[in-house]
């Protein structure tokens, strides 16, 4: 998932971590659109008929297709051809600079047409899937609902910065998740504690590069199918489930700070937006899971995930 990969858990058999990698492993095998025999690869060049692909595809699938209509269209998993027009055609550690314009990727198809039913997945002729970051949270989903299935008392789930937690945690101050600052590297702009649910962040200054001496990054605008620009650097969310606070992190950013704080009401979760002039808005009542800030003095404690 071009991401690394961090799983604790608390109790249960210790074989369980390793079971734990093998499944993150079997995921990424599944939607990794840079192996051509992914689940994924070969919905995208099968469009137009319906492909046979395991269940957890045809589920990641649906709910991507739910967060398109949830949001409006905001979060959009058809930003594939677009996001290889920008430069991003390669594995991220192999994305180079380059002093050619972006290519022409055209208008984003979005999801109509896109069936996910039963053992298969269609996509209509002209429309390919990306499932890089719902695949991420998704994936952080399922292992820790897994682990937790399976017998240990508490699980953590961190795939990218997608992070899942679940039941007994491995200290007194519960899960603690600090969301690193995103213009001073190595620090943090908050530590949140969570005690069942998730934390994400989306952001424009992590996964970036330049093209055509114009600055590109990995996030997509679907309305104009381009790196999405705006006065948002990056946007942390807390929610139920790993997927929807990514979903939800990718949505505010490319709305904008007033529509995106208007999405994240609207939908329940709590956000953090770090605004390019610094500036920290925060909605949804996110002040409720704040264990330290700058300004709250000390040293931010070492992050569960």
């Amino acid at each position: 998932m071009g991401s690394d990969a961090h799983v604790m858990v608390v109790g249960g058999a210790p074989e369980l971590l390793e079971r734990a990698k093998e499944r993150i492993a079997a995921l990424e095998r599944l939607w990794s659109r840079f192996r051509p025999d992914s689940d994924l690869s070969r919905i995208n060049s099968g469009a137009g008929q319906a492909v046979s692909v395991a269940p957890e595809t045809v589920e990641v699938v649906r709910r991507a297709v739910e967060a398109w209509e949830l949001t409006g269209g905001l979060f959009d998993p058809t930003v594939l051809t677009a996001l290889e027009a920008a430069g991003y055609d390669r594995t991220f550690t192999k994305v180079a600079d380059s002093h050619d314009p972006a290519a022409s990727a055209g208008p984003v198809p979005g999801c109509p047409g896109i069936v996910a039913d039963g053992d298969s997945v269609l996509v209509p002729e002209g429309t390919r899937l990306d499932l890089g970051g719902i695949g991420k949270g998704y994936a952080a989903d399922l292992v820790a609902y897994e682990l937790r299935t399976a017998g240990v008392a508490g699980a953590l789930v961190n795939l990218g910065g997608d992070v899942r937690v679940s039941g007994v945690p491995p200290t007194e101050a519960g899960w603690i998740v600090s969301v690193a600052d995103p213009w001073q590297g190595g620090e943090d702009l908050v530590s949140l504690a969570v005690a069942e649910g998730a934390v994400a962040t989306s952001s424009r200054l992590r996964r970036r590069w330049r093209r055509g001496g114009q600055e590109a990054h990995h996030l997509i605008n679907p309305r104009t199918a381009a790196p999405a620009a705006g006065d948002i650097a990056a946007v942390t969310v807390v929610a139920q489930q790993a997927h929807w606070a990514e979903i939800l992190a990718k949505a505010a950013l490319i709305a904008g700070p007033g529509p995106g704080t208007e999405l994240l009401a609207a939908q329940g979760a709590a956000g953090l937006l770090a605004l390019h002039d610094t500036t920290l808005l925060r909605c949804g009542g996110l002040e409720r899971y704040e264990t330290w800030t700058p300004s709250s003095g000390g040293t931010s404690p070492a992050p569960a995930g």
